[in-house]
């Protein structure tokens, strides 16, 4: 079976969507796929190029399992409004064309599999499969066009976003295959008439291999000197979606404490405005991501992981990195409704905590200092959560399976 992957992020990113593309795409080769990426120059999430990839132009390269990859030139905006995230996913659209076609006819892939974003590269990876034949497959990481208008990035009623939406229905309409991440995502797409015959859950994952529960103290705690006793942790990307400014103001009716640091690991286009709001907040520290190797570390060091989320993005992303926060065995606290698909995810293995309640998120913080066995029982828990849900080798078997059954039809 040959699989053609088209996703925006990729690696070397640290982060994201393009972890999972990454595993995906490994996973698949080590099992018996021949796997070709096409996906653009790394830049998330800082929205930089990555040093030593900056280069106008397309570059290949072979991953030590095999997997052929072509990174495509891309424009990056280094404050991506509205209008330039959509020049942004046009770019690559327009620069990834060329090897589609061309990777299409030389490698007659059974499978096309677009991860979105970027859902407009959808007309360049139609034409790809139709070419040789081949079906079509749309994952949704998240759903690009609401978030956009629930993050004020595109007006629903303007023109910009009354074409997005006819956009979306046209291709959706088109794929032989549509997934996403979560079951509420999933009944979205039924609510956005895909049938049911055509859809497939396909979860991120947790990497246990390299997640693994700390039994004592993080070493990295010491080496960051990091001297309090609790450490409530955000690591990923820093952006609009997940509403991060609730961090400061929750700080600062934390203010009184001194036992408390509040580690933010990322970059991103909202690094910038939370380092300004923390200007006045010692206990708010900022770093950079960490690599995979120091992931247990990194999630290990934190007593309790916060996860933010805004009131209009709940169902329309789940955050990926969730599924490594569960893996750490530490209890997590998410701004959110339960009925959400992140309320549902986080329920029973975490606190929940109303959209932009700064001071909910604060009590909820207090709550587990002061109640040691509950927050050591909530880490459990997400631990076997993490095992029993997110398991990257179960998830990706079915996922194969589903590849060989719809390559047939």
């Amino acid at each position: 079976m040959r699989i053609l992957i088209v996703c925006i992020n990729y690696a070397p990113e640290l982060i994201s969507t393009g972890v999972y593309a990454t595993g995906l795409a490994e996973w698949m080769e080590q099992n018996g796929a021949e796997i070709d990426v096409v996906t653009a120059l790394p830049y998330y999430p800082a929205w930089r190029t990555f040093e030593g990839w900056r280069r106008p132009w397309w570059k290949s390269r072979v991953s030590e399992s095999g997997v052929r990859i072509v990174h495509c030139p891309i424009y990056v905006p280094a404050k991506p409004s509205g209008f330039k995230r959509i020049l942004h996913y046009v770019s690559f659209a327009v620069t990834s064309f060329p090897i589609l076609i061309w990777k299409s006819i030389v490698r007659r892939p059974n499978i096309v599999f677009l991860i979105a974003p970027s859902m407009i590269s959808s007309p360049g990876v139609l034409t790809a499969a139709s070419i040789v034949k081949a079906k079509s497959w749309l994952h949704i990481q998240d759903f690009e066009i609401e978030a956009a208008f629930a993050t004020g990035l595109l007006f629903e009623e303007g023109i910009a976003g009354r074409m997005a939406k006819r956009f979306e229905r046209w291709v959706l309409r088109r794929f032989t295959s549509v997934s996403s991440i979560s079951e509420p995502m999933t009944q979205k797409l039924r609510e956005k008439g895909v049938a049911r015959d055509r859809i497939f859950e396909f979860r991120n994952w947790a990497n246990l291999a390299y997640v693994q529960p700390l039994a004592g103290a993080s070493p990295l705690k010491d080496e960051l000197e990091i001297h309090t006793k609790y450490v409530a942790l955000y690591s990923g990307n820093l952006a609009n979606k997940q509403g991060l400014e609730i961090i400061p103001e929750m700080a600062r009716f934390l203010s009184h404490r001194n036992d408390i640091t509040f580690a933010v690991f990322g970059d991103g286009p909202m690094r910038d405005t939370m380092e300004r709001m923390s200007q006045d907040l010692p206990a708010i520290r900022f770093f950079p991501l960490q690599s995979v190797e120091r992931l247990s570390d990194l999630l290990g060091m934190a007593d309790f992981h916060l996860l933010p989320q805004i009131a209009g993005a709940a169902d329309l992303v789940l955050p990926s990195k969730l599924t490594n926060m569960l893996a750490s065995g530490r209890p997590v606290i998410a701004t959110t409704a339960p009925e959400t698909a992140l309320g549902h995810e986080v329920s029973g293995a975490g606190l929940l905590v109303p959209p932009g309640d700064a001071r909910g998120l604060a009590n909820a913080i207090e709550y587990l200092i002061s109640a040691p066995k509950e927050r050591a029982e909530l880490g459990r828990a997400a631990r076997e959560r993490a095992l029993n849900r997110w398991d990257m080798e179960a998830i990706l078997r079915d996922l194969k399976v589903q590849f060989e059954h719809v390559s047939k039809l």
